[in-house]
């Protein structure tokens, strides 16, 4: 994963430090791009597989539609509620749709490791329940800036 950072150097997380906020987090911010030029932006759980952020979304959403038609993506992990705790990330790229979609189950070896990480992560189970509705997403990013304002208390 490609990091660069212009402003900010003092906070920006490690590449270590990224990799265990991004993997304990469970709720990111997706904006895509409406056919007309408006933004859109909407919460949604992903689980993080060190390489790909995976979002399982509502395959009749807006999200769903927006990148169907343009597949630009930026998403936003965040923490805190203090300013000195503040914490995040945002990564953009191009989303990727993966396997069936609304996904039904169908075997499909790309979703293995997703579907078992989000299935203990979010629901605490072994296995990847399917309600016919949702399906994957995958964003493997082209860039990424982080902050972690717990760092100033340190400066």
């Amino acid at each position: 994963m490609t990091v660069a950072q212009r402003r900010g150097r003092r906070i920006m997380m490690t590449p270590a430090e990224l990799d265990t906020f991004l993997t304990e987090q469970r709720t990111c911010r997706v904006a895509t791009v409406s056919a007309d030029g408006r933004p859109h932006v909407g919460a949604l759980w992903y689980v993080w597989d060190g390489t790909s952020l995976w979002l399982y979304s509502i395959t009749r959403s807006r999200r769903w539609a927006d990148l169907r038609a343009d597949p630009r993506i930026a998403v936003v992990v965040d923490d805190g509620e203090d300013y000195g705790e503040l914490r995040g990330a945002e990564l953009s790229g191009t989303a990727v749709f993966v396997g069936e979609a609304p996904r039904t189950g169908e075997p499909c070896a790309e979703l293995d490791v997703p579907e078992r990480l989000f299935a203990a992560k979010n629901f605490g189970l072994d296995t990847m329940p399917h309600d016919g509705r949702h399906a994957w997403l995958k964003l493997t990013p082209d860039a990424v800036a982080s902050w972690d304002f717990r760092k100033l208390a340190g400066l």
